[in-house]
């Protein structure tokens, strides 16, 4: 069963039915469903779905030739296997389709490029003469992001500027990962998402029938199964150099977000090393580096500044849990490892993630016009601002915080401070509290909302004190049952 990727399917089923040639280029990280994506698209449609392999020119021409010659095209006649590409894709144009448009996918096209560097040139010379004014659709797909967007989407490229339609295709969200376990209750969706993320490739590996506990047992920590190799295939298929990305990831993922502490506790010595192979993997979309929310395009352009993070779930958790406990798996010990090692550290592993869920939340209110203003930014602050002190004259000082979630609207006229708690208690009315105190000297300029998320409900002080500071409570089941109610 196909699930989720409404936008993406919309997209080019709006270019599909464009008058003109189109030629779209789709890309993304492995395993984040292009393939079943594009494959969902052409259902009912004519369409040639062509797979590239790490092989030779010529064996590639070879299959694309086979391919295409299985249609009825005048060719087929004369010919087993096309002289060049150029004659090859020139073929498209025959495809027996009527008034279909000529659907041609090329999937992991970067393959085809390493194979024959002309390629986009002949492509480029094809549709300036011949396929932009025709009733073709060429889709190039590929994995590998870095190439893409340097090499073939660059004004260097021949098909620079030929690109009908660019469409990144990103990690699912909460709400469409949660659909592949519907049964669950609320905690249990969002441990799940904290453990494998939007990958559906990750998705279709879990069990709904049975537990977050023994899926994590089965389909991660047990020796033979996809999950226990991914992150190692993954990063040979990707990287040189595996043992010191093994190090720098593991860092990053056990909470070291800076680049010195970083390069510390991978044992890179330089810093400008460090950076270069942070740098390679956020082009993978295995970390990115985070500002705060209000950072300018100075300070993001500052190299030692900002914070690096996991972008996958399933990498941090691996790194987290698996890679630290690697001996004993292999020795076959999962029990072992998941009460001792995952289990008492699970429920503080999904607060992190647990503010992505509520940043997708809040997204989610915007797009319906749900809360008191539209942001024109949202993201986690960082900074110098008042803090609660007993001990300090009016009782407020100065010191480095955080904010998990800062909404912050046009003009910086209204802000909407949130806080998310993923505990087995309930919110404090001290940690309530402590929200309202941070910011404190910009109410005056400024008007002031706030948002708490609870996995476990709310201080009673807190409800009844709620509507008079413009105070928003919401529980894990407002938040995870918010589009599936």
């Amino acid at each position: 069963m196909f699930i989720g990727r409404e936008a993406e399917l919309q997209f080019l089923n709006d270019k599909y039915e464009e008058n003109q040639g189109q030629l779209i280029v789709l890309y993304g990280r492995r395993r984040v469903g292009k393939t079943e994506t594009l494959r969902e698209f052409c259902k009912g449609k004519s369409h040639i779905f062509f797979s590239c392999t790490q092989t030779t020119d010529r064996v590639q021409l070879a299959k694309f030739s086979k391919q295409l010659l299985k249609e009825d095209i005048p060719a087929k006649q004369y010919v087993t296997e096309f002289a060049d590409w150029e004659k090859a894709f020139r073929a498209i144009l025959d495809l027996p389709y009527g008034d279909e448009k000529k659907l041609v996918i090329i999937d992991e096209f970067p393959y085809m490029c390493r194979g024959n560097k002309s390629i986009p040139s002949i492509l480029q010379n094809l549709w300036d003469a011949e396929f932009k004014n025709s009733n073709v659709m060429l889709i190039l797909c590929g994995s590998a992001m870095s190439f893409i967007e340097k090499e073939l989407l660059a004004e260097k490229n021949p098909l620079y500027g030929r690109a009908t339609g660019i469409y990144k295709m990103k990690k699912m969200g909460f709400y469409d990962a949660i659909k592949f376990f519907p049964d669950y209750s609320p905690k249990d969706k969002v441990l799940t998402y904290a453990v494998l993320g939007g990958i559906p490739h990750y998705l279709n590996q879990w069990n709904p029938k049975l537990s977050v506990a023994e899926n994590i047992k089965r389909n991660i920590l047990t020796k033979g199964c996809i999950l226990y190799s991914e992150v190692d295939f993954l990063l040979h298929q990707e990287l040189r150099e595996t043992p010191i990305y093994n190090s720098i990831i593991e860092a990053v993922a056990l909470g070291n977000t800076k680049l010195n502490d970083i390069s510390q506790k991978s044992l890179v010595e330089d810093t400008s090393k460090t950076s270069v192979y942070l740098k390679n993997l956020i082009e993978l979309g295995i970390v990115e580096r985070e500002f705060s929310v209000d950072a300018g395009i100075k300070e993001q352009a500052n190299t030692n500044r900002g914070t690096y993070r996991l972008t996958d779930n399933f990498f941090r958790f691996w790194y987290a849990f698996g890679y630290t406990n690697f001996s004993q798996l292999e020795d076959g010990d999962v029990e072992g490892v998941y009460d001792y090692a995952v289990e008492p550290l699970l429920h503080e592993f999904v607060s992190f993630s647990f503010e992505d869920v509520c940043k997708e939340f809040v997204r989610e209110m915007q797009k319906k016009n749900e809360l008191p203003f539209r942001y024109n930014k949202m993201g986690r602050w960082v900074g110098k601002t008042t803090i609660r002190d007993e001990n300090a004259v009016d009782g407020l000082r100065v010191a480095e915080t955080e904010i998990d979630l800062l909404g912050i609207g046009r003009g910086a006229k209204e802000y909407l401070v949130g806080e998310c708690k993923f505990k087995k208690s309930p919110f404090s009315y001290s940690e309530y509290l402590d929200t309202l105190a941070k910011l404190t000297p910009m109410k005056q300029k400024a008007k002031f909302y706030y948002a708490l998320f609870s996995e476990n409900g709310f201080d009673e002080k807190i409800e009844s004190a709620a509507e008079e500071n413009d105070v928003r409570l919401y529980t894990l089941e407002d938040i995870v049952n918010y589009l599936n109610p």
